[in-house]
């Protein structure tokens, strides 16, 4: 089964009385040419390794520009003495993000979820809430092929690549798939994953792409915050029985038309947005010079 359309998994999904984690499994296994059990298994290993780099960040780290790391030692300690606004989960949830975000910039090991710059959404809104409520291994990869399902009918219907698409396309899918797994994990149902996906691509839609120096560090990693928080109120509202008035699929084939049009300034090339404001070019020089310097 090729997963190119929400609806018609959600079709397949109500027709056959299966969670969508079932049916993605099952086109797995058809797809690869492996066995479910295998399947299960790298999953498995996708899972743990997401939650061995949330483990082993190091907030004393930083990247190589100078630009990232130690912010999500910051958030936690921040929250841990203070009364936070949002609370003890999403100071949690943040910091995750961050931390996520850092290890990527600082060249740890991460999960590209779906990419590398957008690799702080997933983890930041699933480890702290497996954590919180001693979720099963079990579920918690259940709610991945979910994720897996989202991502592969963006992918195919419009884009994941921010060069292609804009940070809409990177953030704003990594949002829709959190969304959609934690739709899964609180109960929701099949229809109500696919408006909690609508709702988190629809808020992030038109997102640019303006990486300060070609660096997948600002505003990247803080980006993955905005990623994770959109992901929660996309599935609270999705629980609640709020709706999305376009149906899932058409808001991917908007967003991928969206991101069609950005103007070229707009999809990782570091020529607009903030990326050439005065502080953006600053960095961008400074950073060529140290190049300069280390070919000498």
């Amino acid at each position: 089964m090729d997963l190119d359309s929400m609806q018609r998994i959600l079709e397949q999904s109500t027709a056959e009385g299966r969670p969508i984690w079932e049916i993605v499994l099952d086109a797995d296994v058809e797809n690869r040419m492996t066995t479910r059990e295998a399947s299960m298994e790298k999953m498995r290993a996708t899972w743990r390794a997401m939650v061995e780099s949330a483990e082993g960040y190091d907030g004393d780290r930083r990247s190589l520009s100078g630009l990232v790391g130690g912010d999500g030692e910051r958030m936690r300690a921040y929250y841990a003495d203070h009364e936070s606004i949002g609370g003890a989960f999403l100071g949690e949830v943040i910091a995750a993000a961050l931390s996520m975000g850092e290890n990527n910039a600082c060249m740890r090991r991460i999960v590209a979820a779906p990419t590398a710059g957008a690799c702080g959404v997933l983890p930041a809104v699933l480890i702290p809430l497996w954590r919180r409520r001693k979720i099963p291994e079990e579920r918690m990869l259940e709610a991945l092929y979910v994720t897996c399902a989202i991502g592969s009918v963006i992918a195919s219907r419009a884009s994941i690549s921010g060069a292609a698409g804009g940070c809409q396309a990177e953030i704003g899918s990594a949002s829709a798939m959190a969304a959609g797994a934690l739709t899964y994990l609180q109960g929701g149902t099949s229809r109500q994953i696919c408006h909690s996906v609508a709702m988190a691509l629809k808020n992030l839609m038109g997102l640019i792409c303006d990486p300060v120096a070609g660096l997948v560090e600002v505003p990247c990693v803080k980006r993955n915050v905005i990623g994770a928080m959109n992901a929660i109120s996309a599935a609270d509202m999705a629980m609640a029985g709020v709706e999305s008035r376009i149906p899932v699929d058409e808001v991917i084939d908007a967003m991928g038309d969206v991101g069609r049009r950005l103007p070229v300034e707009f999809r990782e090339t570091a020529q607009g947005g903030l990326a050439v404001t005065p502080t953006g070019r600053a960095v961008k020089e400074r950073m060529l010079r140290r190049k300069t310097q280390r070919s000498i």
